[in-house]
């Protein structure tokens, strides 16, 4: 019995090895990625340029006496944050020193008016008897010297008078413009001089914003190059500013009026000024708040905006054909942005770009469209 079954099992190998049943070669089934599009459409582009900065005082002064004597009255709103409109009374300054001077400048030109009326009623009758030949030449000159010296002391006189106004009215010091008072070294009864700094301030009315622009973002603005001093009204940009007060963000509006000269080599970036006026808010911009600005630039046509993670490497996105099919595409690109990225170039209105992330591109493989999105681009 193991013979047999030995042999058996010799003869079934045998068997085997000479009748092989042989399989037929099947390719293997590729793999088709799903992928989302948009489609190409080409349109008017606000190009706005984004930074940051601080709110400081469009206008800081040292407010400083212009007369000499002890305070006699202090406005209580002289007080660090305190307000005053233009031409308000700040403070007082004892006047009773310059309000003597003034009668005495008054006595005197009253005096030598007086006089001066004297000398002309003289000269005019005198001039009369000098045509008659009953005086000389010389008493003639005499009293013209005499009128003429009188006229003189009446000019004097008053611009003594003008003077001792000016000091009685100097005696009173007022704010120059809108202001906020930021700080104060004077009070009651203190004595000052004439030039000694009495506060520190502010502008009311308008407050600037600094912001650093790249050399690069000028372009997007619609500024003339070389322009000096303010930018006209009709080309200022506007310029929306964001900040947050306390648990909420607000917004002002201002306009870019002017780029000072010099530019940062650092960060190779000039320094925008935007002005906001504080009347035009319900809530005013305090000075020291960091904001975020957006100013408003030029108009392009026909620009392609697309999320940017269409990007593929530097200047590339994948372009889906009529048939499905995957074609990496250079693009001229314009402009990147945070969230989105402005084509000038490489793209036909129409044409398909792939939305979604793909790991390995073929140039040609085929691809399987599940959705269709319109331009993402026009809702960023």
């Amino acid at each position: 019995m193991p013979l047999a079954i030995l042999l058996g099992a010799v003869l079934v190998f045998v068997v085997l090895i000479r009748t092989p049943q042989r399989l037929e070669a099947v390719p293997p089934e590729q793999a088709v990625a799903s992928v989302r599009v948009t489609p190409v459409r080409s349109q008017s582009i606000q190009l706005d340029v984004n930074s940051q900065g601080r709110v400081q005082a469009s206008r800081r002064v040292s407010l400083s006496a212009a007369a000499t004597g002890p305070v006699s009255w202090v406005s209580p709103s002289l007080r660090a944050g305190g307000y005053f409109a233009a031409d308000e009374v700040i403070l007082r300054i004892d006047s009773t020193d310059y309000e003597t001077a003034l009668e005495r400048a008054k006595s005197t030109l009253a005096q030598a008016e007086t006089d001066a009326r004297h000398a002309t009623e003289e000269l005019e009758r005198n001039s009369t008897l000098a045509t008659q030949r009953l005086i000389s030449e010389s008493q003639l000159r005499d009293l013209q010297r005499q009128a003429d010296n009188t006229a003189g002391r009446v000019r004097d006189a008053r611009g003594a008078v003008n003077q001792a106004e000016l000091d009685l009215r100097r005696s009173e010091i007022r704010a120059p413009f809108a202001t906020i008072v930021e700080s104060t070294s004077i009070d009651l009864g203190q004595h000052v001089g004439r030039g000694q700094a009495l506060a520190v301030l502010l502008s009311a009315d308008e407050v600037e914003v600094r912001l650093p622009l790249a050399l690069n973002q000028l372009s997007y603005l619609d500024i003339p190059l070389g322009v000096r001093g303010e930018l006209p009204t009709d080309i200022a940009p506007k310029v929306m500013i964001s900040g947050r007060l306390g648990d909420s963000i607000q917004h002002w509006e201002g306009r870019l009026v002017r780029m000072e000269a010099s530019i940062d080599v650092a960060s190779n970036s000039v320094q925008a000024i935007v002005r906001v006026d504080q009347n035009a808010s319900e809530i005013p911009l305090p000075v020291g708040l960091y904001v975020q600005a957006s100013v408003h630039g030029r108009q392009v046509d026909n620009i392609i905006a697309l999320p940017r993670d269409v990007i593929r490497g530097n200047n590339r996105v994948l372009v889906v054909d009529t048939e499905n099919r995957l074609w990496y595409r250079e693009v001229d690109i314009m402009r990147l942005e945070n969230d989105r990225v402005l084509i000038q170039g490489g793209l036909q209105d129409g044409e398909r770009i792939c939305l979604s992330p793909i790991q390995a591109v073929i140039d040609g493989m085929r691809v399987n469209v599940v959705a269709e999105s319109p331009v993402l681009a026009q809702a960023l």
